[in-house]
């Protein structure tokens, strides 16, 4: 399989299955179109191990096995040798073809997929985090990596620092998930609040299995404050990491602007309507999404946030 089939595979991945990451990809210019589409399609696989129907033990090993792919493939472009990975699969399977293409091209770390598999190894064990700093660990890993490999395709001027910024994004939009499908992750045993909001707000969940995670009206106004206090926190992240906009350039920023800013809007409307998000999963229109590309392609958004204006 040649780059340009398997770079057309991910990018129809990425159109089908990406939805807010779609929006914003699509403003970048071709190179680094394909090679973030690349990044998507894998970590989407990675994504779709743990949240499949395998039992715990085989989706551990499917994670694992995708660990030393992704190292097979790290020392694959640091070498430039093909089949350092021992296997054919590195020729055979798009997503890979076009992942080492993108890697040749672009200095992105591809080891921040790592990461990556180390937070669904959490999702996996069905780990619960006791404190905030508890939360932020694994915000870095399944969304913090994320912000790291597509710095790499951006193209990084200030690697350290701007990848710490990256990472701040990354954790603004994984609270603004978690709060969105915080229904849809009870009903399927995860809880990732921190255990010290919920006893701040007085919150106890229900048994697992419960088809209502909050069965009373005392217990669903005390989730409202919680919202508010973790849409607080999301948008104090949301504030450092979208100084990332002033340090890439234009199609870079509007991409990053485009993805970041349907994910605030969705927390502001979350915050908004906290019991909404009890009967289901909330999303924001596609006019309203399409919107918000638009205003990053114009440069709003890099603007605004340059600007300091919340």
């Amino acid at each position: 399989m040649n780059a340009d089939e398997a770079y057309a595979e991910c990018e129809r991945i990425t159109w089908e299955q990406a939805r807010n990451f779609a929006y914003g990809i699509r403003l970048l210019p071709p190179a680094k179109r394909r090679a973030l589409a690349a990044v998507y399609a894998y970590a989407r696989r990675i994504d779709d191990i743990g949240d499949g129907d395998l039992p715990a033990e085989e989706k551990t090993e499917a994670l694992e096995a995708a660990r030393e792919q992704v190292l097979g493939l790290v020392e694959k472009v640091k070498n430039s040798v093909k089949n350092t990975t021992d296997t054919a699969d590195s020729e055979t399977d798009p997503v890979l073809v076009a992942l080492a293409d993108a890697g040749a091209r672009f200095p992105i770390p591809l080891e921040a997929f790592t990461e990556l598999i180390d937070g669904c190894l959490a999702d996996v064990n069905k780990a619960t985090y006791k404190t905030f700093d508890d939360l932020l660990w694994y915000c870095r890993c399944v969304a913090g990596s994320i912000g790291r490999l597509s710095l790499g395709i951006y193209g990084p001027t200030h690697p350290e620092r701007q990848s710490k910024i990256a990472d701040d994004l990354g954790v603004a939009l994984q609270l603004t998930n978690i709060l969105r499908d915080v229904r849809e992750d009870f009903l399927n045993n995860r809880i990732y609040l921190p255990e010290e909001d919920l006893e701040r707000f007085g919150i106890q969940f229900e048994p697992f299995g419960s088809t209502e995670p909050f069965a009373t009206d005392a217990m669903r106004a005390r989730f409202a404050n919680l919202v508010e206090f973790e849409a607080n926190r999301a948008r104090e992240w949301y504030g450092s990491g979208l100084r990332l906009l002033a340090t890439i350039d234009r199609r870079s920023a509007a991409c990053t602007g485009a993805m970041a800013g349907i994910y605030r809007r969705l927390l502001e409307r979350i915050a908004r309507n906290p019991s909404e998000v009890l009967a289901g999963r909330m999303s924001l229109p596609g006019s309203e999404k399409a919107l918000v590309a638009a205003q990053a392609l114009a440069g709003f958004d890099r603007w605004k946030y340059r600007k300091g204006a919340k």
